[in-house]
């Protein structure tokens, strides 16, 4: 049965050294369900190794947890990437990681922290996740793509980071699967700025609590997996996007 579930595709975790240290997964997981939030996107810069924690800790919200990252290219674009399984963005990470050159500077970028469920601390991640990769973008959404997951150009509304802002456009070779805006740009601003060729879907890019479902895309679909809100993104079988 094709029913609404509203998402929230885009939350760093406190493993992204930008993000405030308060972003513990059961931190996330109650605010999620306080806005009444279904699916959870995690992306933290170039690293997965938090979705474990959180997919354990939103399970008692019965909030679903697509394991994800938010890579950074050569190019200094973020592409998001969303898998319905742990495995394959575990494998994600391992590419990302023998391509990302440097390792964190706690005083200049802020702590890396790799928590359990309870959000205790296992280990700081020396990588350094907020800096570029050396995969180019083309190389990022293969690798996406050879994975079976879904990839988002992440907040083509901010001029930084962004794949318009960088670049000035969108590649029609570009196997992407949706374009994101965040909170600030309404749709109707989004189509008529960019005249997307793709779907537009809206996201918090939470880095804050109070940043959790301030941005969302309800998806009318069957069950919460990225084959559903794929078909929901190309209009298939029923299955649709609102904002």
């Amino acid at each position: 049965m094709l029913r609404n579930y509203r998402a929230d595709l885009h939350i760093h975790t406190c493993l992204s050294p930008c993000t405030d240290l308060d972003m513990s997964p059961q931190a996330i997981a109650r605010q999620a369900k306080h806005r009444e939030i279904d699916i959870l996107g995690i992306c933290d810069h170039n690293s997965a190794e938090n979705v474990p924690a959180l997919m354990q800790a939103a399970d008692q919200y019965s909030i679903r947890v697509l394991p994800g990252m938010e890579v950074t290219s050569q190019e200094e674009v973020h592409i998001l990437a969303l898998f319905d399984n742990l495995e394959p963005a575990l494998a994600l990470q391992e590419i990302v990681y023998s391509h990302l050159p440097g390792e964190n500077d706690e005083e200049a970028f802020g702590m890396q922290v790799v928590v359990n469920a309870g959000g205790e601390v296992l280990h700081f991640n020396p990588k350094l996740l907020i800096g570029a990769s050396t995969l180019s973008i083309e190389e990022v959404v293969t690798h996406i793509k050879a994975l079976d997951g879904l990839a988002i150009a992440s907040h083509i509304d901010r001029e930084g980071f962004s794949l318009i802002g960088q670049l000035g456009f969108v590649p029609d070779h570009l196997e992407i699967d949706a374009l994101e805006i965040s909170p600030r740009t309404t749709l109707e601003d989004a189509e008529e700025r960019f005249q997307p060729r793709l779907p537009l879907t809206c996201a918090s890019d939470a880095h804050y609590l109070d940043d959790i479902g301030t941005g969302y895309t309800t998806f009318y679909i069957e069950d919460r997996t990225t084959r559903e809100i794929r078909k929901a993104l190309r209009g298939e079988d029923g299955r649709r996007i609102s904002h």
